[in-house]
Formats: C-alpha cells, structure tokens, sequence
C-alpha cells in the first residue's frame, strides 16, 4: 500500500508540475474513491497546488475538509499550501485564519502571509505583521517591498528599501529588481543611485535587474536608455521577460513600430511569446492586416482560450475598424470575464452602436456577471433614450451607489443626459426627460446633481460635462463656480477644462476671460486654439482670429508641434468671412490646401464662397467652384446664389440656378431667387416667367411659419 501511495505522489507531483493540474486533481478523486488508498501529507499538499494554481475554490475547500479530518493540518508544508490556496484564491480573510491556526510558521508562511496582505490591499496589516516577525530575513524583506511595489505602493516599497539599506541587511536581485522598476520620472537620481548600489554589488548581470532597469528608463521616458541596456544584456542573460519589457516599454511611450519590431526580434531569437507579450503587442496594433497575424500567431502559440489574450485581440480588431472579427473572437470565448463584456461594451459605445452595445450589456447581465464602475462608464455614452435613462440610473441605485461615496457616478451620469437632452431642440421632449429623472430619484436629483458634479472630489471628466451644460445654458455664473473648482482642486492644467471655459465664456459673452483663460494655459492643444479662434470670430473680431491663427503656426503646445486641422481652418475662414477679411481668407484657404496638404470640406468651401461672394469677388469665386480640384457640395453653390442675388450677378445666377436646379430637391426656392434677380435687374417679363414655369411644373412656395406656438 504505502508504495502504491509514493508511485501516485511522484505521478502527482509530476503532473502539478508540469501545470496538468486538472489531471491532478482528477486522479486525487480516484485516490479518494478507493476502499485502499489514504491520501497522506505529501498527497494532499501538492492536490492543494493544484487546486491553488487553477483557482479552483470548490476543489480546494474539499481537500481543506480532508486535511482537517485527517488531521494533517499541523504539518507545516500542508498549512503553508493552504495559505497558498486562499492567497491565489484572493480571499484574504482565510489567509489570516489559516496562518493564526498555525503553531510555528517558517518563512514561507510569514512571506506568503505578507505578500497575501499586500497583493489584496491590507498593506497596513502587513506592515503591522512585519514589525512582529522575531527574526526579518532577506525574503520576509522582499515580500513587503514587491508586494508593496507590484500594487501601487511605491512610496512604501522604497521607504523599506531604505530603512532595509540603513539596517545594514544586504539586498538581493528581487529587492533591487522591485525598486527599479517602481522609480518613476520623479525620481531618477534615486534610480541611478540604486542602479550604482546595483553595479557596486555586482548583482548588474542578473535578467531580473537588467529587465527591471530596462522598466526603468521606460518609466523615465528614455527609450534610448533602455534600449542600451536591452543591447548590453547577453543573449543567453535575455529572457521572454526582457522582451515582454521592452515591448510594453515602446508601447507606453506610443512607439508601436519599434513595439512590433522588438516582438520580431523575439520570435526570431527563439523565445516564446507569453500571454502579456501578446497582450501588450496587440494594444499597439491599428492594421487590419497585422492584426489577424499576430492573433493567428497567438492561437498557434496556445492562447485561444486565455482572456487576457483575447480581450487584447477584441480591442486589436476595434482599432482596426475590423468590428466583424472583433464580434466573432467575444462570441468563441468560452469564459468570458467581466474584462470581456466590458470591452465589447465600449467598442459598440465608441462606434455608437447603442443597440448592439445595450444588447451586450443585457447578455451580459443574463450570465450572472455584475456591472462595474466601467460598464457604467461605457453605457453612459449609449444613452439615446428615456428608455436607456432608466436603465442605467436603475444599474446605479441596484448597485446600491446612491448611499456610498460613488454618488458621483450618479451626477455624471444625470450630467451626460442633461447635456444630450440640452441638445434636442424640442423642449417638450426635455421637460420629459426631467420628468423621467424626477420619477426615479425624487427630490434627491438636486442633492445628486450637486454631490456629483461639485462634490468633495469632481473629476476633470465631471467638471467637463458640467462646464459644457453651463455653456448650454448660458449659466455664466454657475460656470465661475465650476472654474472656482479648477483651481481649488489644481485641474488648471488639464487642457480639456481650459478649452471648455473658453467655449464658455465666449458663449457668455465675455471674450475677456476666454481670453485670460487661454493666455494662462501650460498646455495649449488645438483644440486650445480651435475655441480662442471661434470665440475671437463669433464676436466679430476677425483680426484677432487671425493673429491667433498665426500665432499658433509659431507655437508648440508642451513638447508637440500643434497643426491645425480642418476645424482650425474652418473657424478661422468663418472668422474671416464675418469679418469680411478677403485677403487674410484668400491666404489661409490657400495654406490649408498648398502647405498642409488639407482637402477642403463643405464647411471651408461655403466659407470661402461665402467671403468672396459678400466681398463682391464672383469671378474669383466661380474660377474657385469651376476649377474641377475640389468636390463641390450643393450647399456651397447655395453660398454663392445668394451673393449673386446680393450683388445682381444675372450672368453667374443664371448658371448657378441652372445647376440647383438640376440636383437641387428644393427647387421653389431656385425659382425665388432667380425670379428676384431677374426682377432687381429690371427684366420683369422674365422674372414673371420664372414664376409661371414653377407653378407648370407643380412647385409651390413654401409658405412662412413662425415659431410663437398660441
């Protein structure tokens, strides 16, 4: 019996080992099954691996229940495998009930303790178990500071590092790896020192320091750096680590192309390609093409089935426009995560696909898996209608959001409808809207509205949405007090506030504070100067919508040159017009198309029209329309109609009324026009004529309305 029992522990063991666990697990039940076989220490230690490894609570807790009836819970190895259990496990209350229950824990118990606290966010307690350890070495130090480094407590992690330094205790690759990799730019002559502490004490070629140092000067923003230590690491030093560092190195500095290359380096060395290699290398792919080789590439290496991977792979296919196979690698996973819909969620909100994106969220909800924080995020910009309203206000109250300190979830969300609904242009369907919103929150919609939007800790996505509704609204002094909350909670520098303060102030009517707004921005993006240039126009200030426009030709905002755009153009060039600036116009449309390489939309084309026709210039604006180099869209032979009425062009009107009449639906008014230029030009039997051919033809004119409702 007993060598029966020591040939199905190797068999376990070899299969726990090389990751089979559900094999192990499989033949655990059949040693369970027989009438002969007792499951000893070393039985039960390496199931509870197994069961650990593949997170399998079920099986675990089954195995816990065994080793207390058969009571082998005092043997060391047993009770250390149990905290191992619980801590992959994530539950962090049975950790502590298993470690107190042991008499006299080694090292692993201490560590796997500490790292346990760290790991799921009781770092007090683990810093509070850390004072009570009789005898500190080397590892009980290093789980603290990993695990402080690896869950965004960087701070304590090198405060320990220090205190570990100062004592005299002697640190090791994990300790200086850990540290490396946390320092981040505020801290470089920190890093370089730990880096010569590294050198000094010759831990400089071990991977896990080089690929930490190489994590490093990514977190400094020196891709040069990095790349100089990946190069100085020996190949046979190199692991899939080194690569998976450099590759997400390249990709946080936006640097995709080198991204891939390094991910070709690695195939070509010979290394596999893990699951965060794949992860990271998929997040900087937008080409179609690409995408479905690297993909490809994953399902041969073997992560078809892993989440991770195939929720890289949803978004890869997403920004590559290739929502087809976005759809079809969500639907073949087998278990899908939270991850998983969320993702789908807001690759439907973003292509403002509302109905698939609602309809996911509802298959969603069907398979048991709770909303997040996220899955609101990505369903607040879905909402079209009453009925999408109440669904995700009712997803906020079931989630019990309205009591906690997420209340704010609640006000962004009632801000974001506020602001649709500002949008809509019949007021009956907006007193609805506020009806709907007053049945389901009652007389705490203020409360919310003001907890929400200027709480103890708006955010700039907040702050925005309800700087915009002030702009709607024209609530100039609502709007001061939001810009009060800018500067109280130092969100000055967020470029998106700025240029939302600008809008509103312009829209207010006080241009000045627009313009000390702008003036004491840092960073100035084109939206920046997109809004100071509007602002400048719509008050008529066309010369100061100019200067602005070549002021930022001039300017860098931050770090990078800003270029304008087609909104750029569009508002200077309407700037221009109201202005009636023909030369400055002439010369800004000429830049867009010589010196930027710009294809004029409709907007610049009407624009430019429009400053030729009012100024008079018709034959610069037919030579313009006729030259064949620009799509020319009906509204912008429109423009030009009505300057030519303006000015009693009859040669220029008739051509252009022949060709409205021929695309244009709308042709009573064709006929009007015409009819009152032929008249203004004093031929009044053809101007009458005009008239007659339209009623032949069965067009009416469009009686007047107005908008007094009795």
């Amino acid at each position: 019996m007993a060598t029966e029992l020591i040939k199905i522990n190797c068999l376990l063991a070899k299969l726990t080992k090389s990751k089979q666990y559900i094999k192990t697990l499989q033949l655990f039940q059949q040693v369970q099954s027989s009438h002969y076989l007792k499951p000893d220490q070393y039985t039960l230690s390496t199931t509870l691996t197994a069961a650990a490894n593949r997170r399998d609570v079920a099986a675990g807790n089954q195995v816990h229940a065994i080793v207390i009836r058969t009571g082998f819970k005092p043997y060391p190895h047993v009770a250390n495998t149990l905290l191992f259990l619980y801590s992959k496990s994530m539950d962090l209350g049975s950790v502590k009930r298993v470690f107190r229950e042991i008499k006299n824990p080694d090292v692993y118990s201490w560590t796997t303790l500490l790292s346990a606290c760290t790991n799921l966010g009781d770092v007090d307690y683990a810093l509070q178990v850390f004072d009570e350890i009789p005898q500190r070495n080397e590892a009980v130090w290093n789980a603290v500071i990993t695990g402080c480094a690896d869950n965004n407590h960087s701070d304590i992690a090198l405060g320990m590092f220090q205190r570990m330094h100062l004592l005299g205790i002697k640190h090791d690759n994990y300790s200086f790896a850990s540290v490396l990799s946390s320092c981040s730019s505020d801290l470089i002559d920190f890093g370089e020192a730990v880096q010569s502490l590294v050198i000094k004490t010759g831990f400089s070629g071990r991977s896990s320091v080089k690929n930490a140092l190489i994590t490093m000067y990514f977190n400094f923003g020196d891709a040069n750096q990095a790349f100089d230590v990946f190069e100085e690491t020996e190949e046979t030093v190199r692991d899939q680590i080194t690569y998976n560092a450099m590759i997400a190195g390249f990709v946080s500095l936006g640097r995709d192309d080198e991204a891939f290359m390094m991910f070709k380096t690695m195939r070509k060395s010979g290394h596999r390609p893990t699951e965060r290699t794949f992860v990271s290398v998929m997040s900087s792919c937008s080409c179609s093409k690409t995408a479905e080789q690297l993909h490809s590439d994953a399902i041969k290496t073997g992560f078809e089935d892993f989440n991770p991977v195939s929720n890289a792979a949803i978004t890869m296919y997403s920004a590559s426009g290739d929502l087809n196979n976005a759809s079809v690698v969500f639907e073949r996973l087998i278990e899908k995560d939270r991850v998983s819909w969320n993702t789908m969620i807001t690759i439907y909100a973003q292509e403002n696909c509302s109905r698939d994106a609602v309809s996911v969220y509802l298959q969603m909800q069907r398979e048991g898996i709770e909303p997040d924080e996220f899955t609101i995020g990505s369903l607040l910009a879905t909402l079209d209608s009453t009925e999408n309203v109440e669904m995700i206000l009712g997803i906020v109250i079931k989630r019990d959001l309205v009591s906690k300190p997420e209340t704010r979830c609640i006000g962004r969300c009632v801000c974001y409808l506020y602001r649709n609904a500002l949008q809509e242009s019949d007021i009956v369907e907006f007193n609805d809207f506020r009806v709907s919103l007053k049945r389901v929150f009652g007389d705490r919609i203020k409360t919310i509205l003001r907890d929400g939007c200027i709480g103890f800790n708006p955010d700039v996505y907040t702050l925005n949405i309800v700087l915009t509704i002030c702009a709607g609204i024209l609530a100039f002094r609502n709007g001061k007090e939001i810009h009060g909350y800018v500067l109280k909670f130092r969100y000055f520098h967020e470029p998106s506030l700025g240029n939302a303060l600008i809008a509103l102030y312009a829209k207010c009517g006080i241009l000045d504070w627009s313009v000390n707004v702008f003036e004491s921005m840092v960073y100035k993006d084109v939206v920046s100067w997109n809004s100071m240039i509007s602002a400048y126009g719509n008050h008529g200030r066309g010369e100061d919508a100019v200067r602005c426009f070549e002021e930022m030709q001039k300017t860098t905002g931050g770090m990078v040159k800003v270029e304008p755009d087609h909104t750029t153009f569009t508002a200077a060039l309407t700037a221009c017009s109201h202005a009636g600036l023909v030369d400055h116009g002439v010369e800004i449309f000429n830049s867009m198309v010589n010196r930027y390489g710009l294809e004029p939309g409709i907007d610049h084309f009407s624009c430019i029209v429009d400053l030729l026709g009012r100024a008079g210039h018709l034959d610069a604006a037919e030579i313009l329309m006729k030259s064949g180099r620009f799509n020319v869209h009906c509204s912008v032979w429109w423009n030009l109609f009505s300057s030519c009425a303006a000015h009693g062009d009859l040669r220029l009107g008739r051509i252009v009324a022949g060709f409205l009449l021929e695309s244009e639906e709308d042709k009573s008014s064709v006929y009007v026009v015409l009819s009152n230029i032929l008249a203004n030009a004093g031929y009044w039997e053809e101007a009458a004529d005009t008239r007659k051919m339209m009623r032949s033809y069965g067009v009416v004119k469009q009686p007047g309305y107005s908008w007094i409702r009795s």
